[in-house]
């Protein structure tokens, strides 16, 4: 049952790829791509976790998950990227901020810079879970 729920959450990620593929040209929504980039890595770092039979636990936090998959997948992340992502992640589905950086919303280069990274995750974790 681990493997296969392991499985399901690597099969719901290329949804959020797929999504950044449409917008990941209009600027207006560089903010949107940042959400579908933090939503990939989340589920892609809890696939990790059901495949080394661990409690998922009901955490958005990339960051948090990093911390709990390192027994399991050595990966050499750009922390910088995973910390914009999670700052990103709320942000981006409510107006006030509006998903903004400290600079303001993201640009198009650094939400192709998340697209990348998040791809290069689900990639990696896709070939060490065996789905």
């Amino acid at each position: 049952m681990t493997k296969e729920l392991a499985k399901a959450w690597l099969f719901s990620a290329p949804a959020d790829l797929k999504s950044i593929g449409y917008i990941i040209h209009d600027e207006f929504l560089s903010h949107i791509v940042a959400f579908h980039a933090q939503q990939c890595v989340e589920k892609s770092f809890k696939a990790i976790l059901e495949n080394s039979q661990k409690r998922v636990p009901k955490e958005h936090s990339t960051l948090k998950l990093y911390g709990m998959i390192q027994p399991e997948i050595q990966m050499d992340l750009d922390m910088d990227i995973l910390t914009d992502l999670d700052d990103l992640y709320i942000d981006a589905r409510y107006p006030g901020d509006f998903g903004l950086l400290p600079h303001g919303k993201p640009s198009r280069e650094e939400a192709r810079e998340f697209m990348m990274f998040a791809q290069e995750i689900f990639e990696t974790i896709s070939n060490h879970v065996g789905a």
